[in-house]
């Protein structure tokens, strides 16, 4: 049975079962309070009947006449005054019967005459015992409410006969009908209305549902319990006032959130790059970090039936990839440094092979102690001899050997010093990286001559000082906060979430060694503390080296 058809018969029978309890405890009171009216109304004829002062004498008459006198056989009775006093009121007032007796319980009045003289049908010690009696009985006229009232003499005060007065009950009934025809039709619109709220109401939730069924519901809510917490995605979703609607554990593990269900999604703690992405809802990926991890979000909107129902945020952890990126990166620098090196070797080679050819052995030989006292790339980067770490002297190598690809130059500090090995390679590489990155873009897109970009490294203990400075036109004022996530002049729709992360990354990376990265110098002239005019960042990196006996500044 369908939801609607069960809400519309619950209700309905609810209603139904309501409007019978109700209707029956008013029928109840009203009948009694019908028969109550009716037996009033009673009394009060009885009361006035018994008062007047023809039937008081009369009615005292025949009680102290002889016995026999009230009888059957007496015709005085049906002409006498208290016969046409019973029967001119019965007829004014409409009661079944108004019967006057003596303190005999002998009938003196009644509507039927061959009932005079008779005994009254129903006790009327009561009555006769001078207290008023109103009560349901039946009598030779059938079923009626009456009231039995004394009457007395009015000289001596005594009791000498009484007068009873009956409603028929069947005219107490109409009444009641009448009284209760109403409440019927009452009842029957209150039916009506509650079965049109009823269905209104599961039209309602009709729509409320989507139109689904209960099972379908419940099963419905299993399996976004299933999606929800078995995909490898997070999910953050907000109904249309902002609100958390739903955080699942993926979310809640890449994001450091709690619960947060029924708050502001304000109050969860996201980054600010991350409530952006949440709010604009644009559908395009954005790269984001969030404490240590690197992640993509995307949100889109949710609507319905031209009705906002909220926006959903999907975050996939991209940290491990770009984790290899980093690495990857670093590999393709050193094969840059390599291939760079091979290709010179076979110059040189290729030198010495003409030389020998034509019997040049003297010049050959010079050539050969030419390139042994330089290095086989000492001369494109000079100074790098400062700094011993493999994997950092191939880096820079092969950072110059792409700046000069970008017609850009790469100059060593002078006082660059760095001989211990360093110990997380990925991580300084990637800040120096996006350091450099930054500094040559700047240098090639100025337009200043000549464009160089200076980096210095400073080994002090097991910290590494890192200093990067270039010949742009340093930073855009238009830019308060260059290391805000996606803070950045320039877009590349190739690039996830566009530009803007790679000083944020690196200043995240080197706060999480206890470092830092800062702006010293948002350049834009050339001055004698900034000589080369562009911006200057300097980056410290704490415990990044094995530490030596002396630091570099004890060398030189």
């Amino acid at each position: 049975m369908k939801l609607r058809t069960q809400v519309l018969l619950l209700q309905s029978a609810v209603v139904a079962v309501a409007l019978g309890i109700g209707f029956t405890v008013f029928a109840t009171t009203t009948e009694d309070r019908v028969t109550d009216e009716h037996g009033q109304r009673a009394l009060a004829i009885a009361r006035s009947v018994s008062a007047d002062p023809t039937v008081r004498d009369e009615v005292a008459r025949y009680s102290a006449a002889d016995d026999g006198v009230v009888s059957p056989d007496n015709p005085e009775l049906a002409s006498g005054a208290v016969q046409e006093a019973a029967e001119a009121v019965r007829t004014a007032t409409g009661a079944l019967f108004v019967v006057v007796t003596d303190d005999q319980g002998l009938r003196l009045a009644h509507p039927d005459p061959e009932q005079l003289g008779r005994r009254v049908s129903t006790d009327p010690t009561e009555a006769l015992a001078g207290r008023e009696v109103v009560t349901s009985e039946s009598g030779t006229l059938g079923d009626s409410v009456r009231a039995k009232v004394p009457v007395s003499d009015p000289v001596s005060g005594r009791v000498v006969g009484e007068v009873s007065v009956g409603i028929a009950t069947d005219r107490v009934r109409a009444d009641l009908r009448s009284d209760l025809a109403d409440a019927v039709l009452i009842a029957l619109a209150a039916l009506v209305c509650g079965a049109v709220g009823s269905l209104l109401l599961a039209n309602r939730w009709k729509r409320l549902t989507l139109g689904l069924e209960p099972e379908q519901l419940t099963e419905l809510v299993r399996e976004q319990e299933v999606v929800l917490h078995g995909i490898s995605d997070g999910v953050v979703g907000t109904d249309a006032r902002g609100n958390v609607t739903v955080v699942n554990a993926e979310a809640r593990r890449l994001l450091d959130l709690d619960d947060g269900i029924g708050r502001s999604v304000d109050t969860l703690g996201m980054t600010p790059r991350l409530l952006d992405v949440l709010r604009s809802a644009e559908g395009i990926p954005v790269a984001a970090t969030t404490g240590d991890r690197v992640v993509v979000a995307v949100s889109r909107r949710v609507v319905r039936d031209g009705r906002d129902l909220g926006t959903v945020m999907s975050v996939r952890d991209r940290t491990d990839i770009e984790t290899l990126t980093r690495e990857l990166d670093a590999v393709k620098a050193m094969s840059t440094a390599l291939r760079a090196q091979r290709h010179e070797f076979a110059n040189r080679l290729h030198l010495l092979d003409g030389l020998l050819r034509r019997g040049h052995a003297e010049q050959a030989l010079e050539y050969i102690e030419q390139i042994l006292g330089s290095g086989p790339l000492g001369e494109q980067l000079e100074g790098i001899d400062a700094i011993t770490d493999p994997y950092l002297h191939a880096f820079l190598v092969a950072k110059a050997a792409h700046a000069r690809e970008q017609g850009v130059t790469l100059v060593l500090g002078e006082n660059t010093w760095a001989h211990a090995t360093v110990r997380a390679p990925v991580d300084v590489t990637t800040v120096l990286g996006n350091l450099l990155d930054n500094a040559i873009e700047a240098a090639r897109t100025s337009g200043r001559a000549p464009a160089e970009v200076e980096v210095e490294l400073m080994e002090d203990g097991a910290d590494l000082h890192v200093s990067v400075a270039d010949t742009g036109d340093g930073v855009d004022p238009a830019l308060p906060d260059v290391f805000a996530e996606g803070a950045t002049t320039r877009s590349d729709p190739t690039v996830p979430g566009g530009r803007g992360m790679g000083l944020a990354l690196a200043r995240r990376i080197a706060r999480l060694h206890g470092g830092d990265v800062v702006l010293a110098d948002r350049g834009g002239q050339r001055t004698p503390e900034n000589p080369t005019g562009g911006a200057v960042f300097l980056a410290t990196l704490p415990g990044m080296l094995d530490e030596r006996d002396t630091g570099w500044a004890e060398r030189i």
